[in-house]
């Protein structure tokens, strides 16, 4: 039987109707004819390498080759679809390559095969697109765990991986997931967000950026804190393009996110367990051996297990100006977090000793939250001051102020100084770093 006799006709609809056009994007002749390209491009290119304009001339070839043996006719906006397509499949991500091109989406969610959904200026929202059956979106999955060494499949059904572009991709499948496969993409710009554009964004002030350029100049420790999606990696690689270009920056992540500007960078990634149980790496084995790598800071993606208290002694024993990343909901609340984190590293410890270690390690703690109108914002800038009988003091320095909502229902409001000048003050003179001490009235 030959391809169009599988196919069948293409009616006037099809050909003439974008709702045609709509049905053909989702039928089951698209998903044949796709899969028809793909069999004799295997066969034709199995011994080469080909750049992606060249796959593409020959997916043009292929079709026109089966369009001329089957005496069939597809439109120029057909055959348009089943090139974007084919080419999606082949060297893209299936169905949700458009949402992964596009620069306005910054979050893609896939709650099963037939459900995606997009974060676009910080609100959620469903789209139409659908995936062909639960088997293509496990292709795309396996597409993008595959070649970073990670697996996933019922031994191991979740898996955090990374696009080449950087952006942070996390994947569980059944048993796990009753909706099926899901898959969650936090996309990254190209062009890492500058201090300028997150200025732009209404994420923080130039007199937030000031201070904080300020603080990492004169090698403070700080721990930016905030809740899911609240823009705290974004911002750590803000506040990371402050260190000076002549100093050994060491980053450590689960999935290399960072993306920093200077030259002398060493980039390390944790490492899951093989399909034996053995080889795993975790982000407490990369900060005790980056100690043994002469860092002059030391940058975590994110602390929530041991690897705190490592961070935390190795910002007590000369490694100042440190940078890292933790979840909570509030600055108090992260240093509680740091308490049960330190003591998960299995140390018998007693609290006052975990909480002398936190208050003469850390120096800020960033709060950044994500509001109710999808914004992301600095809300809260707190410095810890030292030991108070058995508690840590905070001294909070800079606070996000509302005013109300604006025409378009976004909040309106300002990170404004609480009128306090900060002990850092001192540090930043001792190291000789100006700032407008203005900016504390």
């Amino acid at each position: 039987m030959g391809l169009i006799d599988r196919l069948g006709k293409v009616n006037s609809e099809d050909t003439t109707l974008e709702k045609g056009k709509e049905t053909f994007e989702r039928s089951e002749k698209l998903y044949s004819i796709i899969d028809n390209i793909q069999a004799i491009l295997i066969k034709a290119t199995e011994k080469k390498d080909m750049h992606e304009i060249e796959i593409k001339e020959k997916v043009v070839e292929i079709l026109e080759k089966i369009m001329e043996e089957e005496n069939s006719f597809f439109n120029k906006n057909e055959r348009d679809v089943i090139v974007r397509r084919a080419m999606d499949e082949i060297v893209g991500y299936g169905p949700i390559s458009p949402l992964i091109e596009n620069p306005e989406i910054t979050e893609v969610m896939v709650n099963g095969p037939d459900y995606v959904y997009v974060e676009k200026e910080g609100r959620i929202e469903r789209t139409d697109i659908k995936f062909r059956n639960e088997r293509q979106l496990m292709h795309v999955i396996e597409k993008i765990v595959v070649p970073l060494g990670r697996r996933i499949d019922e031994a191991s059904p979740m898996v955090d991986a990374r696009l080449p572009d950087g952006s942070r991709v996390n994947a569980i499948i059944p048993p796990l997931s009753l909706n099926g496969p899901v898959l969650t993409v936090r996309k990254f710009a190209e062009d890492p967000f500058t201090a300028a554009d997150l200025v732009s964004f209404g994420t923080m002030t130039p007199q937030i950026v000031d201070f904080l350029k300020a603080c990492v100049e004169a090698r403070l420790n700080i721990l930016i804190s905030g809740g899911t999606g609240s823009g705290k990696t974004t911002t750590l690689n803000v506040v990371s393009s402050f260190i000076p270009s002549d100093e050994r920056i060491v980053t450590i992540e689960d999935a290399a996110e960072l993306q920093l500007h200077q030259d002398h960078v060493v980039r390390l990634e944790s490492r899951p367990a093989n399909i034996e149980g053995k080889g795993e790496v975790l982000i407490r084995d990369l900060v005790k051996n980056t100690l043994r790598m002469r860092p002059d800071r030391i940058i975590v993606g994110e602390v929530r297990s041991g690897e705190a208290l490592d961070m935390l002694q190795a910002m007590n024993t000369g490694h100042d100006g440190s940078l890292t990343t933790g979840h909570a909901n509030s600055p108090r609340d992260m240093l509680s977090r740091l308490e049960t984190m330190v003591m998960m590293a299995g140390m018998d410890l007693p609290l006052k000793a975990i909480r002398e270690q936190v208050a003469s390690a850390i120096d800020l703690v960033v709060q950044q939250s994500r509001l109710k109108d999808g914004s992301r914002k600095i809300v809260s800038i707190v410095e810890i001051q030292g030991m108070e009988n058995d508690v840590v003091t905070l001294q909070e320095i800079f606070r996000f102020k509302t005013y109300g909502k604006d025409p378009r229902g976004r909040i309106r409001g300002e990170l404004v100084s609480t009128g306090i000048k900060p002990k850092v003050l001192d540090s930043i003179r001792e190291a000789g770093v100006k700032i407008n001490e203005d900016i504390f009235k």
